[in-house]
């Protein structure tokens, strides 16, 4: 089978433009947790989100083409312009057929489909009064849209699909993207998620199942009060090691592992042997050890529930080996973008991989009993890292861990 390597990175996000900015911040400890401010928040219990503040939509596409892009498919194209630059590839020849592109969203195009339904509803009684949407609005808000955006951008006629599975979206179209070059079904691919889902509707959609922090993103940390929704894009250039090495390509990490799982058990709850399951199978893919593994980009969404659960299933997939595992939650600078997390928490393994620097959990107070894990606090962490996992734990009960090597 082929090794797989990460070739190009690319992140629009709450904390940089960019993967450089974006790793600075990590590094850093810099939060972008805010009070909302693209919409009207007098009636928001919940005002602190992780927003993509100053991205000015005119400064990357043609007035012709924003008509037909949403919001997260506007992210999804500046993200995966940035990952094709870093890796240096032109999909053109043979490449390009031989090219897929999966990416992950869990909502799609939210801001087009709130805006179709409040110009409906504006109108009076549902069907009383004739009144247009934007003729755009369909090819807006579809899942996929963000993937075809970019395949059409970069000339990529291979397979191409999007996979939406809540909050493991991201990272189940890597996983699936590093498996079809693993196989030989393609050459390269581009990957990640888009999400933008900081609307009203979604925002109260959070509140009222009362899972919202009031202040911040505490994960792991004892007194945390929930979770802080984000938005933003991830994508990855992946490619075959040998083609990547011939040509002499900046090769960020090689992607050694894929695991999922599903809970069958509760559409909210998360259930520990789930995660333990696809951490299994990560490590089996990728032929490894529990002790071969230094550190754990965690899902850490910063619910009570949440964090102790894939506290315990670190445990039952490591045995003895957890308590000296280090892990952390990006979640608590960039907040929780739903489908586009599981890629930028790849991204933040790549970048910690690479520079070996684990980046810190912030907000940090107190060690939870339930959470006993070495979790780093408040600030970044030198080390060496050899092995690392990324986890994605998924309303739904739909596990995906990814699996990364040092190069």
């Amino acid at each position: 089978m082929n090794r797989v390597v990460v070739t190009g990175l690319g992140v629009v996000s709450a904390i940089g433009m960019d993967a450089s900015a974006f790793w600075d911040s990590l590094k850093e400890g810099k939060s972008g947790i805010a009070p909302v401010s693209n919409i009207p928040s007098e009636n928001l219990a919940n005002k602190m989100v992780a927003e993509v503040r100053g991205f000015d939509p005119a400064a990357h596409f043609d007035p012709k083409k924003l008509p037909m892009l949403d919001r997260f498919s506007q992210f999804a194209l500046v993200a995966g312009r940035q990952a094709v630059a870093d890796s240096g590839l032109t999909f053109d020849g043979e490449l390009s057929a031989n090219t897929a592109c999966i990416m992950g969203t869990g909502v799609g195009g939210q801001q087009t489909v709130e805006d179709a339904y409040s110009k409906l509803v504006a109108a009076g009684p549902i069907g009383t009064q004739p009144v247009r949407v934007h003729p755009f609005t369909v090819p807006r808000l579809m899942a996929n849209a963000g993937g075809c955006q970019i395949s059409m951008e970069h000339n990529i006629r291979g397979p191409g699909y999007t996979i939406a599975s809540a909050c493991a979206s991201a990272t189940h179209a890597i996983g699936t993207a590093f498996h079809m070059l693993r196989s030989g079904a393609a050459a390269c691919a581009v990957t990640g998620g888009a999400e933008a889902c900081l609307t009203y509707g979604t925002l109260k959609s959070w509140e009222a199942l009362r899972v919202m922090a009031p202040d911040t993103c505490r994960p792991f940390s004892l007194g945390r009060g929930g979770m802080i929704l984000g938005e933003g894009a991830a994508v990855l250039v992946l490619e075959e090691y040998e083609r990547a090495k011939k040509r002499g390509a900046n090769i960020h990490a090689e992607i050694t592992g894929f695991g999922m799982s599903s809970d069958a058990k509760d559409i909210t709850t998360p259930d520990p042997d789930g995660g333990r399951r696809a951490i299994a199978a990560a490590l089996r893919d990728a032929r490894l050890a529990p002790e071969d593994i230094d550190y754990i980009n965690a899902h850490g969404t910063g619910t009570r529930s949440n964090d102790s659960t894939e506290t315990q299933a670190i445990k039952m997939a490591f045995g003895d080996h957890a308590g000296r595992l280090a892990l952390s939650s990006g979640k608590s600078q960039f907040g929780h973008a739903l489908g586009a997390a599981g890629a930028l928490e790849a991204v933040a393994g790549v970048l910690a991989l690479r520079n070996q620097i684990a980046p810190p959990t912030l907000n940090y107070v107190e060690k939870d009993p339930e959470c006993d894990l070495d979790v780093i606090p408040n600030a970044a962490r030198a080390m060496k890292m050899t092995n690392i996992l990324s986890n994605s734990f998924a309303f739904g009960g739909l596990n995906a861990v990814l699996a990364f090597r040092r190069v």
